[in-house]
């Protein structure tokens, strides 16, 4: 089965009672739910998808002299990914910018809501992945 992830950053600003009273309940052009929305699409064969609601995700790569660096990120909320053909794949953020999540699974597939709060700053070094800015190792940030 495939796996589709939705990220959302939530519009601190958005007010339900406002759509309820002027759109029928629905947002509007001057009163998004969302300031934006990404989607990403697994289509390798998805065996298993576990959540971890407090993990430690490993930030690796090479730096602009391509030197090696790894660092430890904790208080992540995670999605782990196993796929039979590809490693696993992780998505997910720093618990202090999660909102909430959802996780649906069913004949059509595996399906990922990720819902983030729009007040703290937050980096995206990794497609799916989201850390708060006072999480993020300082050593990489120039």
């Amino acid at each position: 089965m495939n796996c589709k992830i939705h990220i959302h950053l939530l519009n601190e600003l958005f007010s339900q009672e406002l759509a309820d009273e002027k759109h029928g309940g629905k947002e509007s052009a001057d009163n998004l739910r969302y300031d934006w929305e990404d989607e990403l699409d697994i289509t390798s064969a998805v065996t298993l998808v576990q959540e971890q609601t407090d993990a430690v995700y490993t930030l690796a790569g090479y730096d602009e002299n391509d030197a090696l660096f790894s660092y430890e990120i904790p208080a992540m909320h995670l999605f782990e990914i196993h796929s039979e053909t590809d490693p696993t794949t992780y998505v997910g953020a720093s618990k202090s910018i999660v909102d909430h999540c959802t996780y649906t699974s069913d004949s059509n597939g595996h399906t990922i809501r990720i819902f983030l709060k729009d007040y703290e700053p937050m980096a995206n070094p990794v497609p799916g992945i989201f850390i708060a800015s006072k999480a993020f190792p300082k050593a990489l940030i120039r």
